[in-house]
């Protein structure tokens, strides 16, 4: 597959705690430039599994792209090969330095000591299990009438990411109560080591929606950091080392009236009464 581009784009990167990071997207065709004035934010070591896939997923699509900093070539990622001495530095044969300050950076890349700045590639709901013997199992039957279910929230739960879960091993599943709290305090719901003693809430707010907010430590959502962040069903969220998946009932998590629309979206539909009013946070 052959993809073309055209971009003229400019970007600002926040990081925690240290300065941003400016940078511009140029190019048309297959081939781009990418200038940044910081290209030592994306030398984390838990940076360099997403520059490998942004790298190979450039080159499925034959595109190119040339990151440049202060008018030197750094790196060229992408639909390139590199040599094998590069290959051993940087672990992707799509990734050709330019420069001795590219084989530097890429050096940090592979050594550490830099914060994580680029989305983790492991946001992802948890794979199915194999064999799939299980998804058989009789189940109680649900009977979805509206988007509004101020009671359960659509039966909402998170889910501990783990590369080895396969088999008859299950994802550990976290069912959620409105002001759970994730921490590492005895008195925290899911409580999970290495955070803070309450580290962040989900809230099920009067919307009916449920949120996620930052309370004593860095709560991501798909990589990028949150003070406060709806959340819908697939949603990554990381706190410290640990990656959390939320799932809810698609009937509870679209906004749609009545479980959803006939005729598709310019399908008319009767209006929905507004949610009722009640206490949340009940756990059966």
């Amino acid at each position: 597959m052959r993809t073309t581009v055209s971009a003229d784009l400019r970007f600002t990167l926040e990081r925690d705690g240290q300065p941003d990071v400016e940078g511009r997207l140029t190019g048309s065709g297959n081939r781009l430039v990418l200038e940044v004035d910081t290209p030592e934010a994306f030398a984390g070591a838990r940076d360099a599994p997403a520059v490998r896939g942004f790298a190979r997923a450039l080159a499925e699509r034959h595109v190119q792209v040339r990151v440049v900093s202060g008018g030197q070539h750094l790196i060229t990622v992408g639909d390139v090969r590199a040599p094998w001495w590069q290959r051993r530095l940087t672990g992707s044969r799509r990734i050709r330095m330019g420069s001795l300050r590219g084989a530097l950076t890429a050096a940090r890349a592979r050594t550490g000591g830099q914060q994580q700045a680029l989305p983790d590639l492991s946001m992802l709901p948890p794979a199915t299990v194999w064999p799939p013997a299980p998804t058989f199992l009789r189940r109680r039957r649900r009977h979805p009438t509206t988007t509004h279910d101020p009671g359960r929230g659509g039966e909402a739960r998170l889910f501990l990411v783990e590369a080895d879960v396969l088999g008859d091993r299950r994802a550990p599943t976290y069912w959620l109560v409105d002001g759970a709290r994730i921490g590492s305090g005895e008195d925290c719901e899911i409580r999970l080591p290495g955070l803070a003693e309450v580290h962040s809430r989900l809230v099920h707010d009067e919307d009916d929606e449920w949120v996620v907010e930052a309370v004593g430590g860095t709560t991501r959502v798909h990589g990028t950091p949150v003070m406060r962040h709806i959340l819908r069903t697939g949603t990554g969220i990381s706190v410290g080392p640990h990656r959390l998946s939320f799932f809810r009932e698609e009937y509870a998590d679209h906004g749609r009236p009545y479980g959803g629309r006939i005729g598709g979206e310019l399908g008319r539909q009767r209006p929905q009464e507004p949610p009722e009013r009640q206490e949340r946070g009940t756990q059966t």
